[in-house]
């Protein structure tokens, strides 16, 4: 579903291109002196506008796919390393090995190693004197997750104890995992890139200042409020029609 911003920006050219059709309607009349704002320019920038916002919906597709795919491939992730992290203490490796593991472990599923503390409980220590200072545990961006799985695999790679039966919680099966979170964050990673620069051209040929859509349309139809008049039919005719500023 295109977000609220997507549809604004095309709306946007779509009320100009209105905007165009009624100028140009207005036939000899329609004669300012500023080139920026004549039929000509108009043209112009309806087109370029409109080629931005199909640039942008073209580099849309593969960005969806690519983080649908990441999506996917992470979704079992979290229950997976609670598996794994079972199997090991099942194992009964040292101590000093599961304390490793369950700091990774916590990482990789974003949970505290102590209890949050409450807003009562902060008060209380400030007024003790005392700092508080909560560094939260979760590293959950999708390189974190790679980079923590990465040091997990490592830790079960050199535990001699770790030998789980089932194939999915295996050292090998693990690295094959891993590989694949890398490939599928690669190319939403990759797909990202044209979608942005083709916002970014978007914006500025949009909201440009001085000579992006939105401005030129508001000019245009301060110039057509000029022509006729307030009250004026033709005023009427292009008043209705919005122009906002999104920079998404």
């Amino acid at each position: 579903m295109a977000s609220n911003s997507e549809t604004g920006h095309a709306k946007n050219v779509a009320n100009f291109g209105k905007l165009v059709s009624f100028c140009t309607g207005y036939g000899a009349d329609y004669n300012p002196s500023n080139s920026g704002i004549a039929i000509e320019a108009l043209t112009i920038m309806q087109t370029d506008s409109q080629n931005t916002i199909n640039s942008v919906n073209s580099s849309l597709p593969a960005y969806n796919n690519a983080i649908a795919a990441r999506e996917g491939a992470f979704k079992p992730f979290s229950k997976l390393i609670t598996r794994v992290m079972n199997a090991l203490k099942a194992a009964n490796p040292n101590a000093e090995i599961i304390d490793k593991a369950l700091t990774l472990v916590r990482k990789l599923q974003g949970r505290r190693a102590s209890t949050k503390l409450t807003e009562e409980e902060k008060h209380e220590l400030i007024a003790q004197g005392k700092e508080v200072n909560e560094i939260s545990s979760s590293q959950l961006s999708f390189d974190n997750r790679i980079d923590n799985l990465d040091k997990l695999i490592n830790l079960l790679s050199s535990i001699p104890e770790y030998n789980p039966n089932e194939t999915e919680l295996q050292v090998a099966s693990l690295t094959t995992l891993l590989e694949d979170l890398r490939t599928k964050n690669d190319a939403a990673i990759a797909a990202t890139t044209p979608l942005s620069n083709a916002r970014i051209a978007r914006n500025n040929v949009l909201y440009n200042n001085g000579a992006g859509l939105v401005d030129i349309a508001l000019n245009v139809k301060a110039y057509v409020k000029s022509l006729f008049g307030a009250s004026s039919p033709q005023y009427h005719q292009i008043s209705g029609l919005e122009f906002k500023r999104y920079k998404i």
